[in-house]
């Protein structure tokens, strides 16, 4: 979280992380025109040199006031093959929430586990834990044939118990729900650093 006394603004990161194509691009494509023109940034997008995902998309979006404080939001995905590792933690650090899209897809089972295990990795290296920072888990992809039960993907991924929600990214189902989700999760976190420190920010 930064924070801007002049501007009396405060900032938040949200990282949506993953395996490759599960559809955290396609998250964040549904999620940009839903905010006001005037309230959000440019949806910026970078190709990978395989061209099958995005390297990082990244759009600001203002989400109104916290006693003197306006709160902005940094949206981020990472890429998710694995020879981004770097890159990958590189855009985690600093993250003040994570949505961790998942793929629902049974053949996709080994590939979201790796995912997980890496985003632990990543945290335990920079001090942090899933329990220390607001997450949601997001099941996306309900729509395949081969979908994975929800409880079997909440036993295998999310045995925390964290917030979850189905989602058809492509149809934008579940998508403003997940990042609503995660944002109050934050808020809340936002209202008690500044109830408690408002005063030595003023």
């Amino acid at each position: 979280m930064r924070v801007s006394v002049a501007k009396r603004l405060l900032t938040v990161k949200i990282v949506y992380y993953g395996p490759g194509l599960s559809g955290k691009t396609t998250n964040l494509r549904q999620l940009h025109p839903e905010f006001p023109p005037e309230y959000r940034g440019e949806l910026l997008e970078l190709d990978t040199e395989s061209e099958r995902t995005l390297f990082f998309d990244y759009f600001p979006a203002v989400l109104g006031r916290v006693g003197r404080f306006r709160i902005k939001v940094d949206f981020f995905t990472v890429p998710g093959q694995s020879f981004y590792h770097a890159t990958r933690r590189a855009v985690l650090k600093g993250a003040d929430g994570i949505v961790f899209v998942a793929d629902s897809s049974e053949d996709r089972e080994a590939a979201n586990i790796q995912s997980r295990e890496d985003l632990i990795a990543a945290l335990a290296a920079m001090g942090q834990s899933l329990a220390s920072i607001p997450h949601v888990w997001q099941w996306n992809k309900r729509d395949l044939a081969d979908a994975m039960d929800p409880s079997w993907l909440e036993a295998l991924l999310n045995p925390e118990g964290a917030p979850s929600v189905a989602a058809v990214a492509t149809r934008n189902e579940g998508v403003w729900e997940t990042q609503q989700l995660l944002l109050d999760q934050l808020l809340e976190v936002v209202k008690r650093r500044v109830d408690t420190g408002e005063a030595q920010l003023a």
